[in-house]
C-alpha cells in the first residue's frame, strides 16, 4: 500500500508541476505595439551609439581617416534624416 500511495502522490505532483509550468496565464501582459515615433527614437539612440563607437575606434587607431570620415558622414546623414522625420511626427 505505501508503494502505491507514493506512486500516486508522485504522479499527482508531476501533473501539478506540468500544469503550473505550461498553463497559460489569464492576466498575461501584452506588449504594446510600437508607434513609428517609438521606432525612430530607438533608432536614433542606436545611431548615436554607433557614432560614439566609431569615434572611439578611430581614436584607438582601428580606422584610417578616410574610412572614418566616410562612415561618420553616412551615420550623420542618416541621423539628420531621422531627426527630420521625428520632428515632423512630433508636430503632428
Amino acid at each position: 500500500m505505501p508503494e502505491a500511495q507514493g506512486l500516486s502522490l508522485g504522479a499527482l505532483l508531476l501533473i501539478a508541476l506540468f500544469a503550473y509550468t505550461f498553463w497559460p496565464e489569464e492576466t498575461s501582459t501584452h506588449q504594446r505595439e510600437k508607434s513609428r515615433l517609438d521606432y525612430l527614437l530607438e533608432r536614433k539612440e542606436q545611431l548615436e551609439e554607433n557614432l560614439r563607437d566609431l569615434t572611439f575606434e578611430f581614436r584607438a587607431g582601428k580606422y584610417p581617416e578616410e574610412d572614418f570620415a566616410a562612415q561618420r558622414g553616412q551615420l550623420e546623414h542618416e541621423t539628420a534624416a531621422l531627426l527630420a522625420e521625428i520632428e515632423l511626427l512630433q508636430r503632428a
